[in-house]
């Protein structure tokens, strides 16, 4: 079995939902939310985390989070893209998350943050 490492850029409440699963699960998504989407590259990630969460939350921070799939995961829920060419993300309907996040393998990691739109040099 081979895999795929997704990423997901995160604010503040997310990635304490995410810390409280014990690094296992993304949380069930707002009524607002009917799709989950994991982007496929941290270039995007990290263009969403640094110039869109950053400067939108509260607290100034955006963080980019990534997590090993199963690389069938890409023909369950086929990767969309979404503008340009690195804006590849898959489309995860809400009501299946939960099948979604059974799938992850190992733990999800914070791997970068970005505080007003500058990337912090410690994720602690």
């Amino acid at each position: 079995m081979s895999d795929v490492t997704l990423f997901r850029p995160v604010g503040d409440a997310e990635l304490k939902l995410i810390e409280e699963s014990g690094w296992t699960a993304f949380p069930p998504r707002l009524p607002e939310q009917p799709i989950f989407y994991p982007v496929m590259n941290m270039d995007y990630a990290e263009q969403i985390a640094r110039d869109w969460n950053s400067k939108h939350e509260p607290s100034g921070c955006g963080h980019v989070v990534a997590f090993r799939m199963p690389d069938e995961v890409t023909r369950r829920w086929p990767v969309q893209v979404a503008g340009g060419r690195i804006h590849e993300e898959l489309w995860v309907p809400a009501d299946q998350l939960g099948d979604f996040n059974a799938m992850i393998l190992g733990p999800i990691q914070r791997i970068a943050t970005y505080r007003e739109g500058v990337r912090a040099k410690e994720v602690s």
